[in-house]
């Protein structure tokens, strides 16, 4: 007997097990596109527990394939779920799941690094930005050839506060390879502290729920799999423009084996680059003889700031690019070289 003023939890009618709609449509998971296949529904549930209460609920799920995942979205009780799938072969089993939830979902067929998020949910899920998140998620088990330039991509959304974050501090719970989630998370000193660690959690706090051993998937890869939550914070640690943030990490752990101040040398062409790095360093009172895995948040940001107020008094100091010097220097040598052999053979003849 129903209890009176509950609302039923939603149920999927009875469907054909994933593993049973893999074969019924033939995919095959491409080595290409490193796809890899969640199946077992007690991991898939667990995943999805990781974004918080979903009931009523917006979602976006990343490269659905069979839809393991997404069976578990729905069993969460979600208001709407957009499914974005790059892999044509798989939008016939996802809507055999849109038929099964009448309402709910909406499938397209594009890739999430070209797909606008700005018109992905409606205009009243949007929240202020120092409010709580909005009832809008991103969940995704995302191929290993996307998940890093991915993640970068959205971390500059929310600096700019665009793309899926226009509603709002979105969260996001996605999957990365192990050692990927452990540079996401990693604190200074760590062996796994890298540009990732700076970059997401001086925008965000970033949490490694768990791990999925790589024996779950179909097929399985060579490594385990983290399951990593993101909430963008209301204030960044380093409040400066992303591009600026990003070229100083990473310059800084360019040369992430030596001592900071190499790395640093970087950021400054080569007349008076010595000058300016110490100028650089004093100012933001950052011991160059620490490795870049030992910088502190506080030292990025000095560090940060300190750059752009160097690049403030001089507007060309940004643009510089030392990878593109060191190409140009090369180019030059390689020309210099090829056009000796001619006269040291004439030289030889005598």
């Amino acid at each position: 007997m129903a209890v009176p003023g509950k609302v039923a939890a939603f149920r999927l009618p009875p469907l054909p097990k994933v593993g049973e709609i893999i074969k019924l449509f033939r995919l095959k998971a491409q080595k290409q596109l490193s796809q890899n296949f969640l199946l077992d529904l007690r991991l898939t549930d667990k995943l999805v527990r990781q974004a918080g209460e979903l009931k009523n609920a917006y979602v976006c799920e990343v490269g659905p394939g069979p839809g393991g995942i997404t069976r578990s979205i729905l069993s969460a009780g979600v208001e709407q779920l957009l499914l974005i799938e790059k892999d044509i072969r798989f939008i016939p089993g996802l809507k055999m799941l849109s038929e099964a939830a009448p309402g709910k979902v909406r499938i397209v067929h594009g890739d999430i690094l070209t797909y606008n998020m700005e018109k992905a949910f409606p205009n009243h899920l949007k929240k202020n930005w120092e409010d709580e998140p909005p009832d809008i998620h991103i969940i995704g088990n995302l191929p290993f050839s996307v998940s890093t330039p991915l993640i970068i991509r959205w971390l500059e959304n929310v600096s700019k506060k665009d793309g899926p974050f226009i509603y709002g501090r979105t969260q996001m719970t996605l999957t990365f390879q192990k050692e990927v989630a452990e540079r996401l998370t990693a604190n200074p000193g760590g062996k796994q502290r890298s540009r990732l660690s700076i970059m997401s959690q001086h925008l965000c706090s970033v949490e490694n729920c768990f791990i999925i051993p790589g024996q779950a998937f179909v097929p399985q890869p060579e490594v385990d799999v983290a399951v990593v939550h993101f909430t963008p914070l209301v204030q960044p640690k380093i409040q400066q423009p992303f591009k600026l943030v990003e070229k100083v990490v990473r310059s800084v752990f360019q040369f992430r084996r030596k001592y900071c101040f190499r790395g640093i040398e970087t950021l400054f062409p080569e007349s008076g680059r010595l000058k300016r790095t110490e100028q650089l360093m004093m100012t933001a009172n950052v011991d160059p003889t620490l490795r870049p895995s030992q910088l502190s948040m506080s030292q990025f940001r000095n560090l940060c700031n300190t750059y752009r107020k160097m690049c403030d008094e001089d507007p060309g100091l940004f643009v510089y690019n030392y990878r593109e010097e060191l190409r140009l220097k090369k180019r030059a040598h390689l020309l210099i070289s090829n056009s000796q052999p001619e006269e040291t053979e004439e030289e030889n003849q005598f």
